[in-house]
C-alpha cells in the first residue's frame, strides 16, 4: 500500500526542499553587503501621533497561567472602544523595542531569528478612543503611529481582503503585519523565508496573551488575498508582503 503520508509534489514541498541548508549559498551578510534599515522610515508630510510611553502604561496585572488558559479566538466583540493606552500596550507587547544596538539590530518584546525583526505593523482602526478611524502604521523605533491616507471605506476594503470576514469591520482594531523580507534574507538567504513565518507566530501569540489583560479578544487571520492586501497597503507584495493579521475587540 502507498505511504499515507506521501503527497504529490507541490509548491509547499518544493519550498521546504529548496530552503534546506545544503541548498543555500553565501548570504549577503557573508558577502559584506550592508544590511537594510531596521525600520521603514516615516512617510514625509503625514501626521505622526505620540503613543503613551511604555513606562507610563498602567494595565491591571494578570497571571500568566490565567492568560494562557483563557486564551481563545474571539470573533464577536462588544460595541466599546479600546483606549489609546490599551492600543499602546498591545503594540508594545507585539513589536515594542526594548533596546537598539546601533544600526545593527533591535531587541524587542518578541523573539526573532537573529534579532532581524523584519515586520512592519499596520493598523485598521475602527473604534479606538481619540483616534480617527482609518489606516495607520506603527513606528516601533519611536513608539508612535503614522496615519496613512485612506478613504472612508477602508474597513470594507480590508474586510474584503480578508476573504469577506465581516467581523473585521466590527472589531476595535485589526493588526496587519507585513514582512520586509530582505531584513531577514540579508542574513539567512532563502532560509529566511521560513524564519519570517515562525516570527509571525511569536508576534500573534503575544497579542493574544496581552489582550487578555485588557478584557479583549483576538482572532488570528491567515486567510487573505495577498495581492489585494498589498494594493490596499500600498506595498509591492514581493519585497514587502502581508504575512499575518488579527482582529482585536472588547469581550
Amino acid at each position: 500500500m502507498p505511504d499515507p503520508i506521501q503527497r504529490p509534489p507541490g509548491a509547499g514541498q518544493e519550498f521546504m526542499e529548496r530552503t534546506k541548508y545544503r541548498c543555500l549559498g553565501r548570504s549577503d551578510q557573508e558577502k559584506g553587503i550592508p544590511q537594510p534599515p531596521l525600520e521603514l522610515p516615516p512617510a514625509p508630510g503625514l501626521p505622526v501621533i505620540d503613543l503613551v510611553k511604555p513606562e507610563d502604561i498602567v494595565i491591571p496585572p494578570l497571571d500568566l497561567r490565567a492568560a494562557i488558559e483563557r486564551r481563545h479566538s474571539v470573533r464577536l466583540y462588544q460595541r466599546e472602544p479600546i483606549s489609546q493606552e490599551e492600543l499602546s500596550f498591545l503594540l508594545w507587547c507585539t513589536q515594542g523595542v526594548r533596546y537598539v544596538h546601533g544600526s545593527a539590530a533591535t531587541f524587542r518584546t518578541v523573539p526573532s531569528a537573529g534579532a532581524r525583526h523584519a515586520f512592519e505593523t499596520y493598523l485598521l482602526v475602527n473604534d479606538v478612543s481619540d483616534l480617527e478611524p482609518g489606516l495607520y502604521r506603527y513606528l516601533a523605533l519611536s513608539h508612535r503611529l503614522q496615519q496613512i491616507p485612506s478613504d472612508p471605506d477602508i474597513h470594507i476594503k480590508i474586510a474584503h481582503g480578508f476573504m469577506d470576514q465581516d467581523f473585521v469591520m466590527r472589531c476595535s482594531v485589526a493588526f496587519l503585519w507585513t514582512a520586509v523580507c530582505y531584513r531577514m534574507t540579508w542574513r539567512y538567504g532563502e532560509r529566511g523565508y521560513r524564519d519570517l513565518h515562525l516570527d509571525a507566530g511569536h508576534v500573534c501569540q503575544n497579542l493574544y496573551l496581552a489582550a487578555e489583560a485588557i478584557g479583549c479578544g483576538v482572532c488570528a487571520l491567515a486567510a487573505f488575498d495577498d495581492d489585494l492586501m498589498a494594493a490596499i497597503l500600498g506595498i509591492d507584495g514581493t519585497g514587502q508582503f502581508m504575512i499575518y493579521g488579527a482582529t482585536v475587540g472588547k469581550t
